[in-house]
């Protein structure tokens, strides 16, 4: 939904009843006022159950009955993901939801008390206040394949950060038992796992011929033909290996542990990698995306467990705010301040933009081209940071612009756009 802020404020009529919830994990607090902010109803605990949100739907009702109320708002502030059961619980019974943000309550407690006061009962009462002003903004309920997505997509960013982390223990190992050995496998291959899981200290290594270490790899699960001359190089170094030789009894069963959850992380994402893949490819963007250069199945899967469908937005500035790309600036009176950007919203949807448009400025012709444009021309020019911030916000509204009108991408449209790029090539 996309609602200026008037039209915010004129939902709120003399027959809505205005409701501010404090989000906890274990108890939640209500208030109820009208449309003036005249308080109904003091803050009254809600419980995170079954009971105690059927008791809330009840208190809904009552007042509506008791007020001459009509229609009902609810606003809250989000704190972590307490408030998603119930956000599910009242859109299944078509009470609109909407959020107010931490920073602006946090800056409105004082206004009615001037005191720094903080509790459930009041904050409630000032979130049900920021509501009724117009001070608030409708979350995406996600449902369906969008759910699926964005779980799916945080499961592999977990995956990902564990293995991440399984690997860098990995390297701390050899690092004390077997410091040559990053020399001879400089990335975790299926060959170095296979190294690791049967010979992974040097004296396990040392005296052996090449051809007898390359036999003993091969009855490794994955490892079809291992390298001899790595093999050989291995032998060298263990020969010459500063590594410890204490403790090798507990230390041979903690390599063999990480090595084990490092191939089981391994076939885990590989597993949910292509459970997301056969997801994105039933959205009605799939096709549309995967016309842009540069864009793969793992972009466009973070991209719209992040974005959703791009139907959802109205206009792509929509998309710019919802990843912290509007611009700001401070100027008071003849100081003129810097544009930057507001860093408001997603900070994963801009940091994902910001990763994907470095292979997008390689493999993507129209991309490169406006990049070299905006950081060579005469007037103004950017620095290559500043393009590439640019050229995000850029992506966006080509992405929204092909996905809303079905259209796949078309890099001299998108110069035909541009006719100052178009005059300067």
């Amino acid at each position: 939904m996309n609602f200026t802020q008037n039209a915010k404020i004129n939902q709120v009529t003399d027959k809505t009843l205005v409701i501010g919830m404090d989000i906890a994990k274990r108890t939640h607090y209500a208030c109820m006022v009208d449309e003036r902010g005249l308080l109904l109803k003091k803050s009254f605990p809600v419980y995170q159950s079954r009971q105690g949100f059927e008791y809330f739907y009840e208190c809904i009702l009552d007042a509506k009955r008791q007020f001459g109320k009509t229609d009902v708002i609810i606003g809250i502030e989000p704190t972590g993901h307490y408030w998603l059961n119930l956000a599910y619980f009242l859109d299944d019974r078509g009470i609109p939801l909407v959020v107010c943000n931490p920073m602006h309550v946090k800056k409105s407690k004082e206004l009615d008390d001037n005191l720094q006061t903080k509790n459930d009962a009041k904050d409630a009462l000032v979130i049900a206040r920021l509501v009724k002003d117009g001070r608030y903004s409708y979350p995406r309920i996600l449902k369906e394949t969008e759910a699926e997505l964005r779980v799916g997509a945080t499961l592999r960013g977990n995956l990902t950060e564990e293995m991440n982390t399984v690997k860098n223990k990995i390297i701390r190992w050899t690092d004390r038992y077997f410091p040559e050995f990053q020399q001879v496998f400089p990335n975790f291959g299926k060959m170095a796992l296979a190294v690791l899981e049967c010979t992974p200290f040097p004296v396990d290594v040392a005296g052996k011929e090449p051809i007898e270490l390359v036999e003993i790899y091969r009855q490794v699960e994955g490892l079809k033909s291992p390298q001899i001359p790595k093999a050989r190089k291995l032998i060298d170094s263990a020969l010459i290996s500063i590594g410890v030789t204490e403790g090798h009894t507990m230390a041979r069963i903690e390599i063999t542990t990480l090595v084990q959850r490092y191939r089981q992380l391994e076939k885990e994402l590989k597993s949910l990698q292509e459970r997301l893949t056969e997801l994105i490819q039933m959205t009605v963007e799939y096709e549309y995306l995967q016309t842009v250069p540069g864009l793969g199945d793992v972009t466009i899967i973070d991209l719209l467990s992040e974005v959703g469908s791009f139907a959802h937005y109205d206009h792509p500035r929509q998309l710019l705010k919802l990843a912290g790309l509007t611009l700001r600036e401070n100027s008071s009176g003849q100081h003129k301040g810097q544009k930057r950007i507001s860093k408001r919203g997603r900070s994963q949807l801009r940091a994902l933009l910001f990763r994907v448009m470095m292979p997008m400025i390689r493999h993507n012709k129209a991309f490169r081209q406006l990049h070299e444009y905006y950081t060579t021309r005469q007037v103004n020019p950017l620095r290559k940071k500043q393009s590439i911030v640019v050229l995000c916000g850029k992506l966006l509204k080509v992405l929204h612009a092909i996905c809303t009108k079905h259209m796949a991408f078309d890099a001299k449209q998108m110069m035909r756009d541009i006719p100052k790029l178009e005059r300067a090539a």
